[in-house]
């Protein structure tokens, strides 16, 4: 009865990839360059919009916070994953776990409602190009921001709180990365009703929400593109919201994958699996996505290196 009561639960263990303790050090370098690409792309991506005058625009403003908020969340996970590689296993305590937890949901939410601002910017500059400006002013896109941190601040706060207000009783092992909900939640007892309609009430204000938003903005922007005349004025239009989708459906697809399906079915390994993917492959992905398949970050990015050339 004793291992029931809360209070004597300090600390959680983290035992992903331990059954394969072979495999530790082959992983722990994978993720050490993977974590590096991150940084540098990303980090990268902040920078060449500073420098370049053509980029100081809305979407790339917005585009510059994306990137920010993928190094640190990121940066809540992936440090925490190579020790767990070196040392076959990681301890966290209690508090330690938590605040794991809430800056991951933090910057996490924080990505979703910049997603769908970005939906947004792509649906005015689209439908609505004749007012774009007046839309999308410097002190409108700053509010926009402003409001996703606060947003993405209270939501954290308030999912913390209703995990960690939860009875956590037998084993205290986690086969999982670091500390998040899914693996928390099977070592809740007790009655838990209470603070999981909260955290599933916040969950729809988060993902589903959001993707509603952008849903509904790519259904105007599909009608417009539709309307336009020239194949090639179609093909143009669409190449501007491009790389946007294309994150959208990594990002998105695993979330949905992640937090909003049922509990049948669900394995360690396939959470693991994906985890990796939300964690570490999306945040590596995107300065790709987005300078691979825009012209306006290539020719900024040729600028910069002809500056560098010269000099």
């Amino acid at each position: 009865m004793a291992e029931k009561n809360l209070t004597l639960v300090t600390e959680f263990l983290l035992i992903a990839f331990t059954e394969c303790p072979e495999w530790g050090l082959p992983l722990f370098f994978l993720f050490v360059f993977i974590y590096l690409i991150i940084l540098l792309g990303n980090l990268g991506m902040i920078i060449l919009i500073h420098m370049d005058c053509q980029l100081h625009t809305p979407m790339y403003f917005l585009l510059s916070h994306l990137s920010f908020m993928d190094i640190c969340y990121s940066s809540v996970t992936v440090p925490q994953m190579l020790a767990m590689l070196l040392e076959h296993g990681a301890v966290l305590s209690y508090s330690r776990c938590a605040a794991q937890f809430f800056l991951f949901t933090f910057f996490g939410s924080i990505d979703c409602y910049l997603l769908a601002l970005m939906a947004y910017d792509r649906y005015v500059a689209v439908c609505q190009p004749l007012l774009y400006a007046t839309i999308m002013t410097q002190k409108a896109r700053l509010c926009f921001v402003a409001g996703a941190y606060v947003a993405g601040l209270f939501s954290a706060s308030v999912r913390t709180v209703s995990t960690f207000t939860l009875s956590f009783c037998g084993t205290n092992e986690i086969d999982f990365i670091f500390c998040d909900l899914p693996p928390l939640l099977k070592l809740t007892c007790g009655d838990s009703y209470a603070q999981e309609v909260v955290i599933i009430v916040f969950a729809i204000f988060v993902i589903p929400a959001c993707m509603v938003m952008i849903l509904v903005s790519y259904l105007f922007i599909i009608v417009a593109i539709m309307r336009i005349p020239s194949a090639g004025g179609r093909a143009k239009t669409f190449s501007t919201c491009a790389s946007h989708l294309t994150t959208v459906s990594l990002f998105f697809g695993t979330l949905i994958f992640m937090y909003l399906r049922g509990k049948s079915g669900q394995s360690p390994e396939e959470d693991r699996v994906v985890s990796v993917f939300y964690t570490t492959v999306i945040p590596m992905l995107n300065p790709f996505i987005y300078s691979l398949r825009n012209m306006e970050v290539k020719e900024a990015l040729r600028k910069i290196l002809s500056r560098a050339k010269l000099s």
